[in-house]
């Protein structure tokens, strides 16, 4: 597994170096300090481009959860186990709801994945259909970025309905 850490590491490192050698190739004669500001903007365009992509997730989930009518925060009634992620880069976490109610439910769960500071990476919605009354079910959640490091996983939201 740290390997495949190393690896994502190393990749990301790479097209963040292919970046600043596209914009220092770019600079010709610029200035020391030029070619650093344009190798900083490039760095910034590319973590924009990467929160923005998050955001943009992030808001279709809320969206997602939004629509569901009637919906109950069962928040509580649901444990994630231990984060693992894929070697296609993507976070994993299974996800288990308990049905507390009196008859056959559905739920809809949002699961943020994050970094050790609480910062938000990833987010992804699950859904569990007709679990019974008394009972649990389980569904993995995956993310949809490629991810490295250490990523944690919460609960944002959960509806029962």
């Amino acid at each position: 597994m740290a390997a495949r850490h190393r690896t994502r590491r190393a990749t990301a490192g790479a097209v963040v170096a292919f970046a600043l050698a596209a914009v220092v190739a770019g600079c010709g004669g610029d200035s020391p300090a030029e070619t650093t500001r344009r190798a900083e903007s490039a760095v910034e365009s590319l973590a924009s481009r990467a929160s923005e992509a998050v955001e943009s997730a992030t808001a279709e989930a809320g969206r997602r959860l939004d629509d569901i009518k009637d919906g109950i925060d069962v928040k509580d009634d649901v444990r994630l186990g231990s984060v693992a992620v894929g070697s296609d880069g993507r976070a994993r976490v299974e996800v288990t709801v308990a049905n507390t109610g009196d008859a056959a439910r559905s739920f809809a769960v949002q699961v943020d994945f994050t970094d050790p500071g609480g910062g938000l990476l990833d987010t992804a919605v699950v859904t569990v259909n007709d679990v019974p009354a008394g009972e649990s079910g389980t569904v993995t959640a995956r993310g949809t970025h490629d991810l490295s490091g250490e990523v944690r996983a919460e609960v944002a939201r959960a509806l029962r309905y």
